[in-house]
């Protein structure tokens, strides 16, 4: 794993509110800046009630008959006053706008040009010989990328080949950077076989999922199934029925993953309009190691390999050489799949990343969390209601208030990093989770925000600009179990911000 940054050294000068950070990039010359030391605390009114906003945003949260001690509402003009204030400092579940604080802890403290790296070494000494065989044991040491695809691996495999290997006895993974940090999939809704449901590992690869790829054979009306990867021992049963019918929308197909004694067999169900076209479906169907080791004995028996050993987990001795390496894209731009896509298994993976970068290794799940609380605190954003969970906001028991949002956001906002920050976020109207709402002349690109919903909980946080050239930072946050009621409020809200 390499760092942007290395560990940061910082010096707060007498009088001053910026850090100065030292230390060696990986990249000569790479320098960073990191945020400011002490945030801007905005002068808070007194607390207000429903009947204190604009007329007709207080009508419309009449009408979703949600009560008012469900909402916490901030609006804060940046450099300005604050205008809304409603239950600021009540904790609440942020569902996956708790996505906003791993990403703004973790870019912030080991800096945009952050990568993760993963690597194939051998033993000291280990020379191929002619017919190609390695001596000893290949390792493979997983650095915990979020972002590391099936042809990434293909692409490291290929590396091994053109240096002359075709023969492997035994591969060892190193994956110590993480504890124990895999869950059950289906124990947060019983929908295990989802990939939002996926668990973090050291070597996660296409997020833990596999893709059902549907193609439309229109000569014989009926839709061809393929897995991908199409590793050995997963079988597709049952069809979708074709249809004729103009295409409504996303088909709907229902899948069932069953363990068997030759494998697992997902059974498939559903009718989807040949209109439509061709459809993927994305389903965990393997456990994360289970799936990396199928895909490592697939893509390397492709390539025109031989493996006549074991695949286990163990360490990559201090002296080993390097034969192959696959650095991960930047930081910047993992944290812009992470928010605009909402991507829960890449959020859990960057928070133990962080864990594993400021804390201690094996990383895991609650200190972690306490290295990202204090990442903020340093930064004068102290939080002292947060239970930041996975990180990624999937979860009953997270907890984050709407004045600590709005004063991260804030801070944000004066960083040298708000440009990498800030085009993390889904903009209204146009892409991420936000580009089917808020698309009218008014709101249509005026917002960078992230939104969030779980069962019983709605809401939404970023920056909004106004008609008039001011930028405001929002967060609303309902929990009730009617909390989808607070959209049309939510939407007119962005509205009535965007032509101030």
């Amino acid at each position: 794993m390499t760092g942007s940054t290395g560990r940061f050294r910082r010096t707060l000068l007498a009088g001053a509110t910026a850090l100065v950070v030292f230390g060696a990039g990986t990249s000569p010359g790479a320098a960073q800046t990191a945020v400011p030391a002490v945030a801007v605390k905005p002068t808070l009114p007194a607390a207000q009630s429903v009947s204190s906003l604009p007329p007709p945003l207080a009508d419309l949260y009449r009408k979703s008959q949600l009560p008012e001690d469900a909402l916490s509402l901030v609006v804060q003009e940046l450099d300005g006053p604050r205008l809304m204030s409603i239950n600021g400092a009540v904790p609440r579940n942020p569902a996956s706008v708790m996505k906003l604080v791993t990403t703004w802890a973790a870019l912030s403290e080991l800096g945009p040009i952050y990568t993760w790296r993963t690597a194939f070494m051998a033993d000291p000494g280990a020379r191929v010989d002619a017919q190609g065989r390695l001596p000893g044991v290949l390792y493979l040491r997983a650095g915990g990328d979020p972002q590391l695809m099936f042809e990434d691996l293909w692409d490291l495999l290929r590396e091994l080949r053109l240096r002359g290997v075709k023969q492997i006895k035994d591969l060892v993974i190193d994956r110590s950077i993480f504890g124990p940090v895999s869950e059950d999939p289906g124990a947060f809704d019983g929908a295990g076989d989802r990939p939002y449901n996926a668990s973090p590992d050291a070597l996660m690869v296409g997020f833990g999922a596999m893709r059902l790829l549907f193609m439309p054979d229109a000569v014989n009306r009926q839709w061809v199934p393929v897995i991908d990867p199409p590793v050995p021992g997963i079988r597709i049963e049952g069809s979708v029925q074709w249809s004729d019918a103009v295409c409504p929308g996303s088909p709907v197909v229902r899948t069932e993953p069953l363990i068997t004694q030759q494998g697992v067999t997902i059974r498939i169900s559903g009718t989807a309009a040949g209109s439509c076209g061709e459809f993927s479906l994305y389903r965990l169907v393997l456990d994360q190691q289970e799936l990396m080791t199928s895909t490592f004995r697939m893509l390397w028996k492709e390539l025109g390999g031989t493996f006549t050993g074991t695949v286990r987990n163990g360490l990559v001795p201090p002296d080993a050489i390097t034969l192959a390496v696959h650095d991960s894209p930047p930081l910047a731009d993992t944290i812009r799949v992470i928010n605009k896509r909402s991507n829960n298994v890449m959020a859990r993976t960057l928070l133990l990343t962080l864990g594993a970068e400021r804390g201690t290794r094996p990383a895991t799940v609650g200190p972690s969390g306490a290295v990202a609380a204090r990442v903020l605190a340093d930064q004068g954003v102290p939080m002292p209601e947060l239970s930041i969970d996975n990180g990624a906001g999937l979860s009953r028991d997270a907890r984050v208030s709407a004045n600590s949002l709005a004063a991260m956001l804030d801070t944000a906002w004066r960083s040298p990093l708000m440009p990498e920050f800030m085009s993390s976020l889904a903009i209204s109207g146009i892409d991420g989770t936000m580009r089917r709402r808020m698309r009218n002349e008014s709101t249509q690109g005026m917002a960078h925000l992230k939104s969030g919903s779980l069962r019983d909980v709605r809401a939404i946080a970023g920056y909004v600009l106004g008609a008039s050239g001011k930028r405001y930072v929002v967060v609303s946050v309902v929990n009730h179990d009617r909390s989808d009621a607070v959209r049309a409020f939510d939407d007119a809200l962005i509205k009535w911000l965007a032509e101030r």
